[in-house]
């Protein structure tokens, strides 16, 4: 379980979601890497995101910015992916927020309804922040990269598997 207190009345930074996108012009190797990291939190499941914070107890002490909240975004699509874009429809997320006593701030952004998994996800990302704490982070996630790689690769195989190669021929007085 993740410990909380009461949102703190002073204002603290927060931080932006992503993954594996390429990162946009003038982002540095971090802000990339955070990205990829959300990502990968927000494919987990919430068991294995309590599994990998079960790794940091004692945690230190977590004040909840905003506590996690369910709402809808508007999705945007383009005809023919470059023009002019319409109102696909709506899709839920759950967003949370939570800062550290470290001075980190973690935040999460999740389609769907998931309060759990998104505080969870926003507490695991603020740890990561923590240069101390990182590669702990990153050994955490391990078990979920290998479990994301197997899935993909299973994916793979089955698209494999079907595939139709086509090829051309020519005739030869033409």
């Amino acid at each position: 379980m993740i410990p909380d207190t009461p949102p703190e009345a002073a204002a603290t930074p927060a931080g932006a979601p992503g993954f594996p996108l390429p990162p946009t012009d003038g982002a540095t190797p971090e802000v990339a890497q955070r990205q990829a990291v959300m990502g990968l939190l927000n494919r987990a499941t919430l068991a294995e995101l309590q599994a990998a914070i079960e790794r940091f107890q004692p945690l230190p002490k977590v004040h909840v910015l905003r506590p996690p909240e369910v709402g809808l975004v508007m999705v945007q699509g383009r005809t023919g992916g470059d023009g002019a874009p319409f109102n696909l429809g709506e899709a839920t997320v759950t967003r949370a927020a939570v800062h550290l006593d470290g001075g980190a701030t973690g935040v999460s952004y999740l389609l769907g309804r998931a309060p759990e998994k998104a505080k969870a996800a926003a507490l695991l990302d603020a740890l990561w922040q923590d240069p101390a704490l990182r590669i702990a982070v990153e050994d955490a996630l391990r078990p979920l990269r290998r479990r994301l790689a197997a899935e993909a690769a299973r994916t793979q195989q089955d698209t494999d598997a079907t595939r139709v190669n086509f090829f051309t021929m020519t005739r030869g007085e033409d």
